[in-house]
C-alpha cells in the first residue's frame, strides 16, 4: 500500500497486490488501504538512525534495517519473548571475524 507517487507503479509485483491512496486529493484511507503502517515503520527507523546510531554506512545499512524490521515485527511481544525469539533465530549460526571483514 502506497500513496500515488508514480515511481511505486514501476515496482515488481512478485505476487503482491498494489493498492494506493491519493494523499494529494485529501485521501488517507480507503477501507483497509492506508499507509499508516509503513509510515510508523519509517518513523521508528528514522528515530533509531538519528537518535541512536547517528552515522550508518551504506555498506551496513541492510543490517540496521534488519534489526529495525525484527523489532517492528515483534513490537507486540514483551522483552523476554522478543529476546528468546532472537536467540532461537541465531541458533546454529555463526559469524566469525574473518567472515565479518570479508563482507
Amino acid at each position: 500500500m502506497t500513496d500515488e507517487f508514480n515511481c511505486y507503479a514501476r515496482l515488481p509485483r512478485d505476487g503482491y497486490e498494489h493498492e494506493t491512496v491519493c494523499h494529494s486529493a485529501g485521501g488517507y484511507a480507503r477501507g483497509d488501504v492506508h499507509t499508516n503502517t509503513v509510515e510508523g515503520f519509517f518513523a521508528l527507523v528514522k528515530r533509531g538512525l538519528y537518535g541512536t546510531f547517528h552515522a550508518v554506512s551504506r555498506k551496513h545499512l541492510h543490517r540496521y534495517l534488519g534489526e529495525f524490521e525484527f523489532r517492528y515485527n515483534t513490537r507486540w511481544l514483551d522483552d523476554g519473548d522478543r529476546t528468546m525469539l532472537a536467540i532461537q533465530a541465531a541458533d546454529g549460526r555463526r559469524l566469525t571475524n574473518q567472515q565479518q571483514v570479508a563482507r
